[in-house]
């Protein structure tokens, strides 16, 4: 059996839609004519060596780097990328939680989450202290929001992050490799609370390595090489025992390179 390599789904209940992305850095092509759409609920997995362009592409969705070309939807709306306004609301929207976690080093945990809804959403410090805390409780570190980001592990951290993406009450989040910079012991908490996320309903596209947890949770599997996207379909299209797909391959490599 062979997958779909072109398949784009769209339709009303789409919340985020590239399409055409292509990005060159340096003269050289980072990216080339990448299009997807994930539905409300969905999380799709960006999966593919280093150097694939996983990265790039969530940062050009979430215009963090300006794409060459293509655009970019939000529930049906078109984003227009020149105007700060509209690329502000927009970010409001759509949460980004990066690979090194990007917390305020001189803020608490509590203070890392509130300061965007205080400064974006308005909140006064009560209200804003309030939610943090909430959405501190919700990832587990209720007990650790007085601490820094100094005094916290490399998983806590990333919960934090998770947390202040949440406070916004973001439409999709994309998560760039979330756990590559954790020691292999802390990543199964963050990993966990990504899972409740995409049990929870929460809309998501996610660049990682962690096979087990795309082939348990994910929607739809998008696979990258040079800055294409060369594969796409379900876990079980991608990765049945009968599919002779480059995503089976890449997948059975990682697991061997694990064990």
């Amino acid at each position: 059996m062979q997958p779909d390599q072109t398949r784009v789904r769209d339709d009303a209940e789409t919340v985020l839609r590239a399409e055409g992305i292509t990005k060159r850095i340096g003269g050289r092509l980072i990216l080339d004519d990448c299009s997807l759409a994930v539905k409300r609920g969905e999380l799709m997995v960006l999966i593919g060596p280093s150097g694939a362009g996983k990265s790039t592409l969530l940062q050009c969705i979430d215009c963090l780097v300006r794409p060459d070309s293509g655009s970019i939807w939000l529930e049906n709306r078109l984003l227009d990328q020149t105007d700060k306004k509209a690329l502000c609301s927009f970010r409001a929207q759509v949460g980004m939680i990066f690979q090194d976690f990007n917390l305020f080093d001189h803020l608490t945990a509590e203070e890392n989450v509130a300061i965007a809804l205080r400064k974006v959403r308005g909140m006064n410090r009560r209200e804003a202290r309030e939610r943090a805390l909430d959405e501190l409780a919700r990832v587990g570190l209720a007990r650790r929001a007085l601490l820094y980001p100094a005094q916290l592990s490399g998983g806590q951290k990333q919960r934090v992050a998770i947390a202040r993406a949440l406070a916004m009450d973001p439409k999709a989040m994309l998560l760039d490799e979330p756990t590559s910079a954790l020691d292999p012991e802390l990543v199964g908490e963050v990993l966990s609370v990504i899972r409740d996320l995409a049990r929870g309903g929460m809309t998501m596209i996610m660049a990682t390595h962690q096979m087990d947890f795309a082939r348990a949770l994910a929607n739809e599997i998008l696979f990258m090489e040079q800055g294409r996207i060369i594969e796409r379909g379900s876990p079980s299209e991608l990765l049945a025992e009968d599919c002779s797909s480059r995503t089976r391959d890449f997948c059975g490599r990682i697991l061997e390179a694990g064990a």
